[in-house]
C-alpha cells in the first residue's frame, strides 16, 4: 500500500491500520502515565499528555463526521470549525484537550474507537467516485480530507506516543 491512499480501499485500510497500531500503543501505556505531560504538542514548544493526544484525534474525527453530515444535509460547513481559521489549528487542538480533559482514559479509548468506527462506516458507505473523483472542499476530495484528518494525524501521534513511551522506559 502507498503511504497516501488513492482510492476507497486504500483509505479504509490506512485508517484501519493506523488505528490498530496506535490503539495497541495506547493500550500499553500504564494508567499512571496517561496524564503526564511529555508528548510533543501541536503548538510549538508545548507538551501534552497521552490523554490529550486521544482528545485531539477524537476532536478531528468528530469534525470530519460533522462536516460530512452538514454538507450532505445541504447545510453550511465552517472549516475547520466555527470560530477557527486554518492558521489557528493550535488553538483548536487546545480546545479539543479542554473538551475532553475530565474524561477517563478508558472513556477516551472507547470514544476514539467508536469515532474511528463511524469514520470507517462512512468510508464504506461511499463510492470510490464520491471519495476520490469529486472536489469536496476547495481543491480537495472527500477522501483526501478524511485522510488529512484521520490516518495522517494518527500516524503522527503514534510516533509522538512511542517517543514518550521510550523516554519514560515504557517501550
Amino acid at each position: 500500500m502507498t503511504s497516501v491512499p488513492r482510492n476507497k480501499q486504500e483509505l479504509y485500510q490506512a485508517v484501519s491500520q493506523a488505528f490498530d497500531k496506535l490503539n495497541a500503543d495506547y493500550l500499553s501505556v500504564p494508567e499512571n502515565y496517561v496524564r503526564i505531560t511529555g508528548v510533543e504538542g501541536n503548538v510549538k514548544g508545548t507538551e501534552i499528555s497521552v490523554s490529550d493526544t486521544l482528545a485531539y484525534l477524537i476532536g478531528w474525527g468528530k469534525l470530519v463526521l460533522k462536516w460530512y453530515k452538514r454538507k450532505a444535509a445541504g447545510q453550511a460547513v465552517d472549516l475547520p470549525e466555527t470560530g477557527y481559521k486554518w492558521n489557528e489549528l493550535g488553538r483548536l487542538a487546545q480546545d479539543f484537550h479542554r473538551q475532553y480533559q475530565n474524561w477517563t482514559y478508558r472513556d477516551l479509548m472507547s470514544e476514539f474507537k467508536s469515532t474511528t468506527d463511524e469514520l470507517l462506516a462512512l468510508i464504506d458507505s461511499l463510492s470510490n467516485h464520491e471519495l476520490y473523483h469529486e472536489t469536496w472542499y476547495e481543491k480537495y476530495t472527500l477522501g483526501k480530507m478524511i485522510q488529512f484528518n484521520t490516518s495522517s494525524p494518527m500516524k503522527n501521534m503514534r510516533s509522538k506516543v512511542r517517543k514518550f513511551k521510550k523516554i519514560n522506559g515504557l517501550a
